[in-house]
Formats: C-alpha cells, sequence, structure tokens
C-alpha cells in the first residue's frame, strides 16, 4: 500500500518506518528541513522517499496528518484535495488560547478534535489512531508478541477506512482497537484526561476490549 505522511516529527516519522518495515510504499512530507526528511526516508529503507505535502497526498492510497494542532491547517492546504483519501489522523488539540496558555484547547460547536479535523479535510475518510501513546512508547512497543502485545485503538465513521487502518495498526506492530464515531465515542481517546479514558494509557488486547466495551456500553 503507498502511505503519504504529512508530519515526519516523531509520531508520523515512527509510523512511517514501521510501515515501510512491514512492506509499504511510504513517502514522508512536511518538515522545515529537507535534509532530516531525506535521512528518515534512508533510515526507514524499503524504498521510502522524501516529497511536499502535495506529492505524499498525491502519493497515497492512505495519507497520515501528524503534525502540531497549530499546523493542522497549514498542513491540509499545502496537501490539497484529499477527497476519498483514508486519512489517519494522530493529531491531538494540544495549544495556546487566547491568553497565552498551553493546553488542551476547546473546539467549536462541542466538537471532538477528531470531528474538527474531519470537517477541516472536507471529502476525506478520517481515522484517528496513533495518538493515546507517546511517540517514544510507540517506538518502543511495537512488534511485541504475546500477552505483551500492546493494543492501539481508533475510531472513525467510514467501515472501509476503518478497515485500512485497521490493517496498517497490525501491520506496524499493534492490536488493533475499534472505539466509535467521530462524533461520539472517539472523546475517550482524546485528550483531556477522563476517568477511566484511554488516552495515556497502555492496554492489552483483551483489556482494552473490555474497558471500551465499558465506556461505550457496546
Amino acid at each position: 500500500m503507498r502511505i503519504g505522511i504529512i508530519g515526519s516529527g516523531r509520531i508520523g516519522g515512527n509510523a512511517g518506518k514501521l510501515f515501510a518495515k512491514a512492506g509499504h510504499e511510504v513517502m514522508f512530507s512536511f518538515s522545515r528541513d529537507e535534509q532530516k526528511l531525506r535521512a528518515l526516508a534512508a533510515e526507514a529503507g524499503n524504498g521510502a522517499r522524501a516529497g511536499t505535502p502535495r506529492e505524499a497526498a498525491e502519493f497515497g492510497e492512505v495519507v497520515v496528518l501528524s503534525v502540531p494542532w497549530a499546523l493542522v491547517d497549514e498542513a491540509l492546504s499545502a496537501a490539497g484535495p484529499l477527497d476519498g483519501k483514508v486519512l489517519i489522523d494522530t493529531t491531538n488539540q494540544f495549544g495556546r488560547d487566547e491568553s497565552g496558555n498551553f493546553g488542551v484547547l476547546d473546539l467549536p460547536d462541542g466538537l471532538s478534535a477528531a470531528a474538527y479535523n474531519a470537517r477541516r479535510a472536507e471529502g476525506a475518510r478520517l481515522v484517528k489512531a496513533y495518538n493515546t501513546m507517546t511517540s517514544g512508547f510507540q517506538a518502543e512497543a511495537a512488534g511485541r508478541t504475546g500477552p505483551d502485545r500492546v493494543a492501539m485503538f481508533y475510531s472513525g465513521d467510514d467501515e472501509e477506512a476503518n478497515n485500512v487502518a485497521a490493517g496498517l495498526i497490525q501491520d506496524s506492530g499493534f492490536d488493533p482497537v475499534y472505539v466509535g464515531s467521530l462524533t461520539g465515542d472517539v472523546v475517550w481517546m482524546e485528550p483531556p484526561r477522563r476517568e477511566g479514558a484511554l488516552y495515556g494509557e497502555e492496554f492489552h488486547l483483551q483489556e482494552a476490549r473490555e474497558i471500551v466495551a465499558r465506556l461505550t456500553g457496546r
């Protein structure tokens, strides 16, 4: 599968390397340092390459959005049309409010971060994933086997896109666990911390399924 990475920092860069290791074609983009992009592609191997955000979006059957919250609009604008693309969104709504304080931002109309980005990336089939654990932990934990294998949560409204994302999660070394829709249960994956929430915690497959069932009532 061809995967375009828009935002090749810790989360996006690590995910891209895991995808390349699994045999997927990867293009990294959206960095202020083109040399770092090329070095990342070389490290990923398996024919990975560097390009512009638009090139990555056109190249990818799947596009990964992995930039700081303040740069989402810029990244989407640079990517161009994403109509019909599976868009894996790893972002979280951390930023500075009008008073300059850094933290979790309130979003318009009470939307989840995922639903807000789906609105901004009109036409894309957005799936939220790779956002609940730190980049360092994801890099260390990917590929564990047996009872130590780590669960990766994902949410989305498009069944085909969800299936594609679940397959990539599996390929990158985690057990995929579906949480719910972008307008509902996805909030359990997002900051701020809620009692019993999924964000910021390590889970394994059976306990992950159990806690999702408890949280969502399914």
